[in-house]
Order: structure tokens, then sequence, then C-alpha cells
């Protein structure tokens, strides 16, 4: 693979991706084979912002932070795992903890991604129009390309949801909080990424690991 100097892959090496995943290919793991470093190269750069906005340390927090939330969905690890919890992400196609085996379903005429390498993301079809692939007539793609499946994911990534931002414009630092996200305790950090993902069921609920890197505090945006 040949890559620009702007290229994702400029930032985060294939060691580095595998090391950080490097359990998404074992035995066990049904995603086996299906999370490659190419197909995820391929798919940043269908969105030239991700990945290449700001200084280098902008650059490398946010792949950081996609990789974190994407893993974290897809996880197969437990408390006594080995190499610990946080290393077997990309273990699953699907989210953990949805026994759904479809990728889009089809509600009162509108399409809604219900899973790929990131949580549900609502889209009346818009993720399909996109990424220049018509899902509603062959979901199942999301589950059996891995450059879709990463398309899809950076799509949520990347498109901000009213009233919800994007999480590009979040950690890159563009994104400014209204007065109501204040009240809400929704404030610039990585906290807010977790709320625009999962808010309704991980936000307001847990314990402060410090400033804004959860979401403790804050209420969902809807």
């Amino acid at each position: 693979m040949t890559l620009s100097q702007g290229d994702v892959g400029s930032i985060i090496s294939k060691t580095q991706f595998d090391q950080m995943l490097k359990h998404r290919d074992d035995a066990a793991c049904p995603g086996k084979g299906f999370y490659t470093y190419d197909a995820f190269v391929a798919a940043a750069k269908s969105f030239g912002s991700f990945g290449t906005t700001g200084a280098t340390d902008i650059r490398k927090r946010e792949i950081a932070a996609f990789l974190a939330q994407t893993s974290h969905e897809t996880t197969g690890g437990w408390p006594t795992a080995p190499d610990g919890p946080y290393a077997w992400g990309y273990c699953f196609k699907e989210e953990r903890g949805n026994h759904q085996t479809i990728v889009l379903q089809v509600n009162n005429g509108h399409a809604f991604l219900v899973r790929s390498t990131m949580v549900e993301a609502p889209s009346k079809s818009h993720t399909g129009r996109a990424i220049g692939m018509n899902l509603l007539n062959s979901p199942e793609t999301v589950a059996n390309d891995p450059v879709v499946s990463f398309k899809t994911a950076f799509w949520f990534w990347m498109t901000p949801q009213s009233p919800k931002p994007s999480c590009h414009d979040v950690i890159t630092g563009t994104w400014r909080p209204s007065p109501a996200d204040t009240a809400a305790g929704r404030v610039p950090g990585y906290g807010v990424i977790t709320n625009i993902i999962n808010g309704g069921i991980e936000c307001g609920k847990g314990v402060s690991y410090g400033n804004n890197l959860d979401c403790y505090n804050q209420r969902p945006f809807a």
C-alpha cells in the first residue's frame, strides 16, 4: 500500500494497529480476519478530514479515539482476558449485547443502520448514499465487506446528527457547546463522544475518571 504524507497511515502504522487490536484475529473471535489495516486505511481515504485535521497530536488523538470507541463496541475481552480486557477490540463484527443479526432495519420507510463497527446510527438510508452503496437492498454488505463496514463507522464519526455534533468536530476541537449543552454538562472532551455514540445507556450513570474524560455528569442529547 502506498501512503501519502496526509494519509492516516502516516500517523498509525500497521504494526501499531496490530498491537492495539492484537487479539482481533484470535481463533475464538467471530470477526477473525475481517478488520484489516488496509481496509481501515482505504475506508478512511473516503473521509478526507479524518485523521488529517490539525496538528499531529490532534490527528493522533482522533485516530486513537475512533479505535477506542469502535473497539469498545466490538470487544471480545473480559476482566481476566490475556493482555487485559481492552486488547480484544474488533473481535466481533457486530456490537456486543445485541442479538440482532441484520445490520439494517427498515421502520416506517426509514432505514436505520443498527450494527457495524459503530453503534446504532439513525441514517434514513443517508449512510448508504454517503458512501455510494445501496444498503437498503444489500444490508449484509456491512458485515461482509470490511471497507464498507469501516466506511459506515467513519460516516457516523464524521457526520453531525442534530442536536449532536460529530465526533470528529469534538475531538478536533471545533465543536463549541451551546448553552443547553453546557447546562447539561456536555463540554468538550472524550466523554461527550461517548455521549454522542451511546449516551442514553452510558451517560449520567457512572463514576468520573477525570475532567470530561467520560460523560457521567452529562445528560443524553435526546
